[in-house]
């Protein structure tokens, strides 16, 4: 959003009478404009308000009328009526933006959604219905109208506070939706606000509502917490409301459970310290961090945690599976964990080190040794702690120097055992290649075409 061409900035006022110049890209509004030019009510709301209220740059920009959805195709030909809520998806420049028509809600019996949902008529009524007042917030006007700031629930002076609150009754909010209270803890990670205390409150007697919500909905607000500059802010509030303990018994019960990392912490301390130590720009990394101690509450015994990483594969599989996450995903973050209690030493040899890169693939190397450099952070060590660096550096080496981890850096193939040896298609092929990469990451230097083939000719002899 960026690069979006803004016009002259409009000015209201902020709590301390002050101007706050409010930027709106030209192309929403064109998109205002085109909805008043055939005379109808058109605001910005939502989240976007909110963003550039706090000097943020909106992810995007969302637009509320009293047109209806085929009035809306109408209006902007090609448009897309996405679902039977009344949002129209309009693409301008490649950019799509989302206009939806007022609404009313009814009455919720899923913890999930509206029974059906009522078109309303006013913006008041349409803002009534949202979750936060930092949201309950719109820019615009009626027709004939000049824009203006429309704020029924007090949202600019909790954006002020840096504040989090319901819209009315917080738990009427979280009873018709459930995602809610997830959506005020991510929120108050990414925004870095408080959470009020009724609202707080309202979130811990309700916490148990989450398990009514798909694992998809759970796992898009925990990426979305995971992707904030401090993760912690929102999982210290997953754990102390409850929240946490309706998704991941094995995380929540790392509270309390102490280890020898830092005086005074529990594991739990050290898993959101590890989290915010890892790379924002790594999912993976972030979310494998999340987990990378879950297996250590079950196999506690007199401080120790033999065997946690093993554990904890197949504990983090089991959570990330119920979430819905992408099967790859799930066995990325698995191989970190089993792998992430590795011990590295300077006497190891290069071919140590090349069959490490070659048991966990180049772009898991790397993540590896991330979330290593953030479990050090978590435990209060230096990032580079155990020699982490020196092994960077090694590993930095091999492959600058294209070593072979794998069939497909070997000089021969296939085609090659099969039409020099007679070989044919099967096991004893995989096997005889598998062990010439064996022969080469031993010795580099015996990655030759000749040499090969003569080792694959004496491994087929033994094997006859």
């Amino acid at each position: 959003m960026a690069g979006l061409p803004l016009p002259g900035p409009q000015l209201i006022t902020n709590e301390a009478g002050g101007p706050i110049a409010l930027r709106i890209p030209s192309p929403v509004q064109a998109i205002l404009e085109v909805l008043r030019d055939d005379g109808r009510a058109a605001y910005v709301v939502g989240g976007s308000l909110r963003d550039i209220l706090i000097g943020r740059t909106p992810a995007d920009w969302d637009l509320a009328t009293d047109a209806r959805p085929e009035v809306l195709q109408t209006l902007f030909p090609g448009a897309l009526y996405q679902n039977t809520f009344g949002t129209v998806a309009v693409h301008r420049d490649g950019v799509q933006y989302e206009i939806t028509t007022f609404r009313r809600d009814h009455a919720y019996a899923d913890f999930r959604r509206p029974h059906r949902v009522e078109f309303g008529t006013t913006i008041e009524e349409d803002l009534a219905r949202r979750d936060f007042t930092v949201n309950a917030l719109a820019w615009g006007a009626v027709p004939g109208a000049a824009d203006t700031l429309i704020d029924p629930f007090g949202g600019r002076a909790d954006l002020e506070r840096r504040r989090l609150r319901a819209v009315g009754d917080a738990s009427d909010r979280f009873g018709e939706d459930a995602l809610r209270m997830f959506r005020a803890v991510r929120l108050a990670a990414q925004l870095e606000f408080t959470i009020a205390p009724p609202t707080l409150a309202a979130i811990t007697r309700q916490a148990e509502l989450v398990r009514h919500l798909s694992g998809e909905r759970v796992a898009s607000e925990l990426q979305k917490l995971l992707g904030a500059e401090r993760p912690s802010i929102g999982l210290r509030l997953l754990e102390a409301t409850g929240l946490l303990r309706q998704i991941s018994a094995e995380l929540a019960d790392q509270r309390g459970l102490v280890q020898s990392k830092i005086t005074g912490e529990d594991l739990w301390d050290h898993t959101v310290r590890t989290v915010d130590a890892a790379p924002r720009d790594s999912p993976v990394v972030r979310l494998a961090a999340l987990v990378h101690d879950i297996g250590k509450p079950a196999t506690s015994s007199d401080g120790h945690f033999i065997g946690h990483d093993v554990v904890g594969g197949e504990l983090s599989a089991g959570l990330l599976g119920r979430l819905h996450v992408s099967r790859p995903v799930i066995e990325r973050v698995g191989l970190l964990v089993r792998n992430h209690m590795f011990s590295y030493e300077p006497a190891w040899s290069d071919t140590a080190v090349r069959r490490m890169i070659a048991r966990l693939g180049a772009p898991a190397i790397s993540e590896l040794l991330a979330l290593r450099a953030a479990d050090n952070l978590g435990s209060g060590l230096p990032a580079d702690a155990n020699g982490l660096d020196e092994l960077r550096d090694r590993i930095a080496e091999q492959l600058q120097a294209k070593a072979v981890l794998d069939r497909s850096g070997l000089v021969v193939d296939g085609d090659d055992l099969i039409r020099e040896l007679g070989l044919a298609e099967g096991p004893i092929l995989g096997s005889i290649l598998d062990r010439l990469v064996e022969v080469v990451l031993n010795d580099p230097a015996q990655n030759d075409r000749p040499a090969l083939l003569l080792r694959a000719q004496a491994m087929l002899a033994e094997d006859r």
